[in-house]
Formats: C-alpha cells, structure tokens, sequence
C-alpha cells in the first residue's frame, strides 16, 4: 500500500536528515514518555483516525493498514534503536508528531 512507494522512502530520508535531534540532548519535560512509547502512542492514534475517516474500509484493508504501520513503527525502532529508551525531549516530541501526520498523509492518499 505505502511501504513499496517513493513517498516511504522520501519518509525515510527525511527521518535520517533529522537524526541529529536524536543525538544531541534537549529539555525533555517530566512525565515525558520514551521515544518508543511516544511513537507507538501517536502512529496508534493516526491508524485509529485514518480508519475512522475512511469507514468505507473492509477488514481486509484495515488489516493491511495495521501490518504496514507494524513494518513503519518497526523501521523507527531499527533507525532509532540507540535511544528507544530515553525521555523524549521537546523537540524530538515535535518531530515525531509531525512524522507520524506524514505517515497519516501517506495512507489517506493510498486509500
């Protein structure tokens, strides 16, 4: 559906040009939830919208949307496994949010 498109890999690119804010320290604020929490919490959230915004949708093609985000969210473990496990800071939160709505985008446009 996305995984094999230009766009994914654009995607792709665009998180390895912005790996930098996941090198270097930022104010991370308390209660802040580890970069892989905070991923899986917020590509969890867009998944639910986009299969909320498209109810014409079978299970079939829900099913595929959900490995696809399995492959995606297991892709941002292998490329930021070094700081999984850290507090997310500030902008790194920014960053993830603004990724996952590109991630969003990129299924809205496939369905």
């Amino acid at each position: 559906m996305v995984l094999d498109k230009q766009g994914y890999d654009e995607l792709v690119m665009y998180l390895t040009q912005n790996l930098a804010l996941f090198e270097k320290p930022g104010e991370v604020k308390p209660g802040a939830p580890t970069v892989m929490e905070l991923i899986e919490d917020v590509i969890a959230e867009n998944v639910i919208r986009i299969c909320e915004q498209h109810s014409e949708l079978n299970t079939e093609q829900r099913s595929l949307i959900v490995r696809e985000v399995d492959g995606i969210v297991y892709d941002l473990q292998e490329v930021l496994s070094s700081v999984t496990e850290q507090r997310v800071t500030v902008e790194q939160h920014e960053f993830i949010e603004e990724f996952a709505g590109l991630v969003k985008n990129m299924f809205d446009s496939a369905v």
